[in-house]
């Protein structure tokens, strides 16, 4: 199995060992499971709801159903939104939660690092995503008649983005709450 974001189908085979004794769907019960785990996770369900309302809003607006000017605010709003708390929310664990994880575990430290190089991967999505949505909400004050145009790669970067977050935050919840649990860290 495969590091890179683009290829692996799931968290590598090696990464495994704490999830094996720790899997997701006993993560709800665990005596362990700290409220800013819980919280953890919630932001990456948010993360997940803000990239389907971006695409959702801009497949509305292709298929003619949402207006210019109510597609341009809400792709400003909502994908300002996504695209601001990724950087934050990952920024953070760079430099702040996964040093803590390492420290507590070095075993990890592989899995840590593919993560970090994901969120590498992502700032070049997001800087792409950034650049078309800028432009084609310009275009609602300029030149309206060019946002479909502009909008149809907004489309794409939006459902990359999509199964990109699913992969990504899929494989760092099944690393991370593991270690989290086993550790007892964040209590």
């Amino acid at each position: 199995m495969t590091y890179d974001i683009e290829t692996r189908s799931g968290l590598p085979e090696d990464m495994q060992l704490l999830l094996r004794t720790l899997p997701r769907d006993g993560w709800h019960r665990h005596p362990h499971l700290a409220d800013s785990t819980r919280n953890w996770m919630r932001a990456h369900q948010g993360f997940r709801q803000l990239g389907q309302i971006v695409l959702e809003d801009t497949e509305s607006f292709l298929d003619g159903q949402t207006e210019d000017q109510a597609y341009a605010g809400r792709l400003a709003h909502f994908g300002n939104l996504l695209v601001r708390n990724l950087h934050g929310h990952h920024t953070w664990e760079d430099r702040k939660f996964f040093p803590e994880l390492e420290g507590a575990d070095p075993r990890f430290a592989d899995g840590l690092e593919m993560l970090e190089s994901d969120h590498v991967a992502l700032d070049d999505l997001l800087d792409r995503f950034t650049r078309a949505a800028n432009r084609t909400v310009q275009l609602a004050t300029l030149d309206p008649r060019q946002m479909g145009e502009e909008a149809r790669p907004v489309r794409d970067m939006a459902e990359t983005l999509g199964g990109f977050l699913n992969r990504h935050l899929t494989d760092e919840e099944d690393l991370v709450v593991p270690i989290l649990l086993h550790h007892r860290l964040r209590e």
